[in-house]
């Protein structure tokens, strides 16, 4: 983000209100953080048994709703601290840009938790009433993530947070929905969601960098300094790649699973544009790569493991 107007300041008032704006204001390219885990999970427990399509819908719409409803949390607090500005690099400060109400986008955000918990009622009437304790946790984590009295943004776990809740957790509810359990292979397998989808916050760390130091934040790639914190972006993609081939050699995955190597031109072209960037606009591309490799690489991961169960 480029901060530069001051707590308070009045939305810039226009007239771009389309369904555009309230779609781009989801940060769409982030909602698959939320799909692939559900898909991931879903297919994870095809040993156990049929899946049941109607948990699953349910599942991923709730997930959607969560991940969609963080994102506007983010919009509305970043413009109540000044951080946003029509200026900002990136899909954010839809507020400033486009006009929208301050207040729109908080009731649109609680009105997704909404209908959110109502499908939760839902699972857990099919599945078991204690995840709603999870789901609840999940929530507030979402909210608290840039909401509360200390944002987890601000801070050096952004990325276990995010990592852990949106990537891992996703998955291993989206398991336990279909079979009643939580068993050693989902947990494994899940273990590159985790460090992906923090790599997405990481990513986006690195690219407001010196924004953030400006207002104070302290977040895990401010410690570290960009030159560092690309190369902990680096090591995060190699590991996940490494996981999964540790996985085939112990033959918790099928091989078909080394499908996730066609996604390793996305993390490389990530790793290079973050080196080559030295202002937000310029590593933005950077950024979305990151993104992407998180969906293409669960996207593949589940066709493998779809494949290992039909094909083997």
């Amino acid at each position: 983000m480029q901060p530069n107007i001051q707590q308070g300041s009045k939305p810039v008032v226009k007239s771009n209100r389309g369904l555009g704006v309230w779609w781009q204001m989801t940060r769409p390219h982030t909602l698959t953080a939320a799909f692939v885990p559900v898909l991931l999970g879903t297919a994870l427990s095809l040993k156990h048994g049929n899946i049941h399509f109607g948990l699953f819908i349910a599942m991923l719409i709730a997930s959607l709703l969560i991940q969609a409803a963080t994102n506007m949390f983010n919009e509305y607090y970043d413009f109540k601290r000044g951080l946003d500005t029509e200026h900002s690099v990136g899909i954010g400060g839809t507020i400033v840009r486009d006009g929208i109400k301050p207040r729109t986008v908080m009731n649109l955000a609680l009105g997704f938790y909404g209908i959110a918990l109502l499908l939760g009622v839902y699972i857990c009437a099919n599945s078991s009433w204690w995840l709603a304790i999870v789901g609840l946790i999940c929530m507030a984590i979402g909210y608290l993530y840039t909401g509360g009295p200390l944002p987890i943004a601000h801070t050096p776990f952004g990325e276990l947070f995010s990592g852990f809740f949106m990537g891992m957790m996703i998955i291993l509810i989206a398991f336990f929905i279909q079979t009643g359990t939580v068993d050693s292979t989902s947990i494994l397998v899940s273990i590159p969601s985790f460090v992906l989808v923090g790599g997405i916050m990481m990513s986006n760390n690195i690219r407001d960098l010196d924004g953030d130091k400006k207002f104070g934040r302290k977040t895990l790639a401010i410690l570290l300094g960009k030159e560092n914190a690309v190369y902990f972006l680096a090591g995060m993609f190699i590991f996940s790649y490494v996981w999964i081939f540790a996985l085939i050699i112990a033959d918790i995955v099928p091989i078909w699973t080394a499908l996730v190597l066609l996604s390793t031109p996305k993390p490389i072209k990530s790793v290079k544009g973050f080196f080559k960037g030295t202002i937000p606009i310029e590593m933005a591309p950077a950024m979305k790569a990151t993104a992407q490799t998180n969906t293409i690489f669960g996207f593949l991961l589940a066709i493998g493991i779809f494949a290992g169960h039909f094909f083997s």
